[in-house]
């Protein structure tokens, strides 16, 4: 773990201050381990953030494992680690807090203190005196510093605070400045103040206190990153942010958009160089520990951040990307992708198959067939802005003049059991043919769409063992509009993995096994083009 000494921070003038491990660990559904916590600290490090709050050490013995691990198993290159806790106990010296003993025996460089700035919490909460409070804040700053701490002061309901009593919400931020805190944080705890009042008390409180003013924003009034951006036009220094914003009830500000906005749009470089370019990926990578699905319409990071699909975009993104996109995608480690529906047109298609590698070569009559038979299918219940794969099949279709036919089926059947003894089976029959050679294959599973995609698995493995690595990554069935009751019409959209990349077809049909059948033929097919399978050999 590096020490404050030997950090290589970007530029201790402004700091980005990640809280993903104690306050982003907060939001319901998250549960980290202690394997997790470190790996994730490891991914915030190599984007560049400059400090990563690891826990609350003394808490719980999650976190106080975490920090002692820490010392060995973490080599942060850019990153100090930070310890979190509250101002002693009211009447016991800061010496013999145990809590605070617990900061100092964590030996992280930094540390956290969350003070009381709203008076009536002072009054109700720790059922102390508004002098008592200040001093419990004086000395326990006072008190790590002479530890060789650096000491951050979180101002807990300040905007709350302030609102109902300025006079002594500035107070607490003037004595945790003069105790010796590098930092005093304003936290709209709450997550209920907007932009304008974020930066007008801001501005007032750094005025009237001269002390280095930080921000920590939730979000529940949706504000949470225009909150943190607005306090910075106020003059802070410091803001508090959480990956993915991750947090309690909805969230905090989130790092990625707060970190893009700093340096693409304010100009400021608060990440190390060519860390930009690697915000997708930590953004991902983050979500895959904590074990929740990335959102695709997250800013900058998002799948679907420079995601088109109105053809009147495509027409001008055709001439030049910016004329739709804020940024280029790139900088920030994204990629633009063009999607495919009804409401394509010309420009559409010819972007989708540029971003396929397939060269459309200015065709307009194949253009228009294939922009017309998306407009059909899609009228029957087909997507393929969700289906890419099934889309270039299509568009392969089109352009080479026939089907992608690795195997071509003779027929299959599904039988779905219930006996008595209420033990249920579930069987499938796949007959086909591929490379000259019929098959038949005979499969159990745990459904019947399970049961067919074993049968289809059976036939096809011996004679094209690439499929063995394909493994199915999700499975969605949607009732379409239109129809009612078991009669309705099914789509069915599959994500395929080969353990490399995902990839999603779309099957459509007026019952589930039919459309599901569609989509796991879709998988599979793309899966032999995507091994270099000549399906002429």
């Amino acid at each position: 773990m590096t020490d404050a000494a030997g950090s290589s921070a970007v530029d201790d003038s402004f700091h980005v201050f990640d809280t993903t491990l104690r306050d982003g660990a907060q939001r319901e559904g998250i549960n980290l381990t202690v394997a997790d916590k470190l790996a994730i600290a490891g991914h915030l490090d190599d984007f560049g953030v400059g400090f990563i709050e690891g826990g609350w050490p003394g808490a719980n013995p999650r976190d106080t494992e975490f920090f002692a691990r820490a010392r060995t198993e973490l080599e942060l290159r850019h990153a100090q680690l930070v310890a979190f806790g509250s101002t002693r106990r009211a009447g016991l010296p800061a010496a013999e807090d145990p809590q605070v003993r617990a900061l100092v025996a964590s030996q992280a460089p930094v540390v956290t203190l969350v003070a009381k700035s709203h008076d009536r919490h002072v009054e109700l909460a720790l059922r102390t005196t508004l002098d008592e409070n200040l001093a419990m804040v004086r000395d326990t700053v006072v008190h790590l510093r002479e530890q060789g701490r650096r000491v951050f002061v979180d101002c807990e309901h300040f905007f709350d605070g302030y609102r109902a009593n300025p006079g002594y919400a500035k107070q607490v931020v003037r004595t945790a400045h003069e105790a010796g805190a590098d930092v005093v944080v304003l936290c709209d705890t709450n997550g209920g103040m907007l932009p304008a009042q974020i930066q007008a008390v801001v501005a007032t409180v750094a005025a009237d206190t001269g002390a280095r003013l930080g921000i920590h924003a939730q979000d529940d009034s949706g504000c949470a990153v225009a909150n943190t951006l607005a306090a910075v036009d106020a003059g802070a220094t410091h803001v508090q942010c959480t990956a993915n914003g991750y947090g309690e009830r909805v969230g905090n500000a989130n790092l990625f958009p707060v970190v893009a906005a700093l340096q693409l749009k304010y100009g400021r470089r608060v990440l190390p160089d060519g860390a930009l370019a690697e915000m997708t990926r930590t953004s991902h990578a983050i979500a895959e520990v904590v074990n929740l699905t990335p959102s695709t319409h997250q800013p900058y990071v998002g799948l679907s951040a420079f995601a088109h699909k109105a053809g009147l975009h495509a027409s001008a993104i055709k001439v030049d990307p910016d004329l739709y996109q804020h940024i280029d995608p790139e900088q920030v480690g994204n990629t633009m992708r063009m999607l495919v529906s009804d409401m394509a047109g010309r420009a559409s298609i010819e972007l989708k198959g540029r971003e396929l590698g397939i060269d459309l070569g200015g065709d307009r009559d194949l253009v228009a067939r294939v922009v017309e038979r998306v407009k059909e299918r899609e009228l029957t219940g087909y997507t393929y802005e969700a289906a890419d794969a099934s889309f270039e099949l299509l568009l392969r279709e089109e352009v080479e003049g026939k089907p992608r036919e690795y195997f071509r089926i003779e027929s299959w059947r599904a039988i779905a059991e219930h006996r008595p003894d209420g033990v249920h089976a579930n069987e499938a029959t796949v007959k086909l043919w591929a490379k000259g050679e019929r098959t038949v294959a005979t499969a159990e599973g745990n459904g019947p769409v399970n049961a067919l995609d074993r049968a289809l698995r059976l036939a096809l493995e011996r004679i094209y063992p690439e499929l063995a690595r394909l493994e199915l990554a999700d499975y969605k069935v949607r009732i379409l509009e239109g129809a009612h009751g078991t009669s309705s019409t099914t789509r069915v959209l599959i994500s395929t993995s080969d353990g490399r990349t995902v990839w999603s077809t779309v099957g459509v049909a007026e019952n589930v096994i039919e459309a599901s059948w569609q989509a796991v033929v879709d998988a599979y097919t793309y899966g032999l083009l995507r091994a270099g399978i000549d399906p002429q050999r």
